[in-house]
């Protein structure tokens, strides 16, 4: 692997309300000079599968400005500063679908254009869900919408559907689910273990 460009100089270009974005100037080893503009970020956000029962997970739409339409993905948003990303997770889980998690878990963390932004989402997984609505920042009521796991290709066609970190995280928990279900069948003494059939 080459070593890192080297830091030449930085500098705000431009901020707004809601983003801050950065240029840099660069030096790679070769001697080639490069100035890269980025999205600041904050801290990290979390982006919860939520599941109702082992195989069904909530998905909520919610109206996006980015592209100008409501879009069909999994709940999602910021960890505040000194907030834990567990505890924010159950937090947007309760503003945002209506329910609390007795269970979280982190199983992956994933970046979005990482040329020009810097910022990760860690994908939590939630179980033993109960009923526990929060107030958020939300405009208007999100709907709620049941999504069975082992039906996601159907997901991938809907016209409202296509955000890249909701695919990710959606098929990166059915994928834990699966190592999941075969450690467990092996653990129990079952001489062929097969994955969750999806």
């Amino acid at each position: 692997m080459p070593a890192r460009p080297k830091v030449l100089a930085r500098r705000l270009a431009a901020q707004s309300r809601l983003f801050r974005i950065e240029q840099l100037d660069l030096e790679f080893a070769n001697g080639a000079r490069r100035t890269y503009e980025r999205l600041l970020g904050g801290p990290d956000s979390v982006m919860i599968v939520a599941l109702r029962d082992p195989r069904t997970v909530l998905l909520i739409r919610e109206y996006a400005a980015g592209t100008e339409r409501y879009e069909l993905g999994l709940p999602k948003g910021v960890v505040e500063p000194g907030e834990d990303p567990l505890t924010a997770a159950d937090r947007e889980l309760q503003e945002e679908v209506g329910y609390g998690a007795r269970e979280l878990q982190i199983i992956q963390r994933v970046s979005l254009v990482p040329g020009y932004i810097q910022h990760h989402t860690l994908v939590v997984l939630a179980r033993d869900l109960y009923p526990r609505r929060a107030v958020g920042d939300e405009p208007e009521p999100i709907e709620v919408v049941p999504w069975r796991l082992d039906a996601l290709d159907e997901l991938l066609v809907q016209p409202d559907f296509g955000e890249a970190r909701t695919i990710a995280g959606l098929f990166l928990a059915r994928r834990f689910l699966d190592r999941e279900a075969t450690l467990a069948s092996t653990e129990a003494g079952d001489p062929w273990p097969s994955p969750r059939s999806t």
